[in-house]
């Protein structure tokens, strides 16, 4: 007895057809956002690369693509069996891929949910690369003049302003690298090499931060040099003072920016897979409405349609035995190639 059978009429036939078109472009479009997500993500991971030390991993991106560009293929070839459904004679032609088509369908569907699973899964991740990343961008601050590494002043400058964060975990990670170059350095001042020489590993360090770690909207002039000596500027405690720097750390910043897109291009992915799978059911039950009609020249007649042609147990106790007969003819032909070669 078939699963969920309903009676079609040729009003319902054509009801269903209708709607399983527009539903069918509609995941058209949703396949081309996707595809748009992906590109966008794969561009904001190249420009962050650098403070991701060029260890980010691009497989969700591009799954995003693939996943983008398979949704509008496979979508736009059923929204036009849709629309050959109804002529008997154009619908003959696309009758014997319908099977193929639903299994297939049923595979998009498989990597679709591993594609939705990878953007929260690889968070993880993405929030260990900045974090060794942005590490090395700031070591790597200072270093203009040497090759690679030209453009990581910029970078990280145009970062801070652009996310309001400061240093790695916070403003307090400037304090521990020389962050300016030893050529703008007057080595001929006394206060200068003292500073050097005091340092273990010879670095100019100061409680100092870069520019960029400014907040424009604070009402004081911007304090980034001697952030920790309270008597260095006017009515200052930097122990209870709201700083006029930004607080937050970069990869705090940068792993909300990631966290939030992979989040929410998760939940577009989930809710696309329930797409998905009420247009597979809906054309599971068109399909078989057409297929079962008593005379397909006269569509005034009647069907069924259902969503499996036995009961749910009947169904695998034959998808079992279909794959048992196929594994004792895999061992049947192993047989008898090694007969063969004794």
């Amino acid at each position: 007895m078939p699963f969920m059978p309903v009676k079609f009429n040729l009003q319902k036939r054509v009801k269903l057809a209708q709607g399983l078109w527009m539903i069918y472009w509609l995941s058209v479009i949703v396949g081309i956002l996707i595809f748009s997500l992906g590109i966008f993500f794969k561009i904001e991971l190249r420009k962050r690369s650098e403070m991701m030390d060029n260890n980010e991993s691009h497989l969700v991106p591009n799954l995003l693509i693939l996943v983008g560009l398979l949704a509008c293929g496979v979508n736009a070839f059923g929204g036009k069996v849709c629309h050959d459904s109804l002529d008997p004679i154009k619908f003959a032609k696309w009758k014997p891929m319908l099977k193929t088509y639903l299994l297939l369908c049923c595979g998009f569907n498989g990597l679709l949910l591993l594609t939705g699973l990878l953007c929260f899964l690889m968070q993880f991740a993405v929030y260990l690369t900045l974090a060794e990343g942005l590490k090395n961008s700031i070591k790597f601050y200072k270093d203009t003049d040497t090759p690679g590494r030209c453009f990581m002043k910029r970078t990280l400058d145009m970062t801070q302003i652009e996310f309001r964060c400061c240093g790695n975990n916070n403003y307090r990670d400037w304090f521990e690298v020389q962050w300016i170059s030893n050529r703008y350095l007057d080595m001929s001042n006394d206060a200068v090499k003292d500073r050097v020489l005091s340092n273990v590993e010879g670095k100019y360090l100061m409680d100092s931060v870069p520019f960029s770690c400014c907040n424009p909207g604070s009402p004081r002039p911007c304090i980034q040099h001697h952030l920790t000596n309270n008597t260095a500027h006017y009515d200052y405690d930097h122990r209870i003072e709201e700083l006029n720097i930004w607080t937050r750390g970069c990869r705090e910043a940068l792993f909300s920016y990631f966290s939030s897109m992979m989040s929410s291009i998760g939940v577009l992915i989930f809710a696309t897979i329930i797409l998905e799978c009420s247009v597979q059911l809906s054309a599971q039950y068109l399909t078989t409405a057409l297929e079962t009609m008593e005379d397909p020249e006269n569509p005034e007649c009647e069907s069924e349609g259902w969503l499996l042609e036995k009961g749910v147990k009947e169904t695998l106790t034959d998808c079992l035995t279909k794959l048992k007969t196929l594994g004792k003819g895999n061992q049947v032909e192993e047989g008898g190639d090694a007969q063969e070669a004794t």
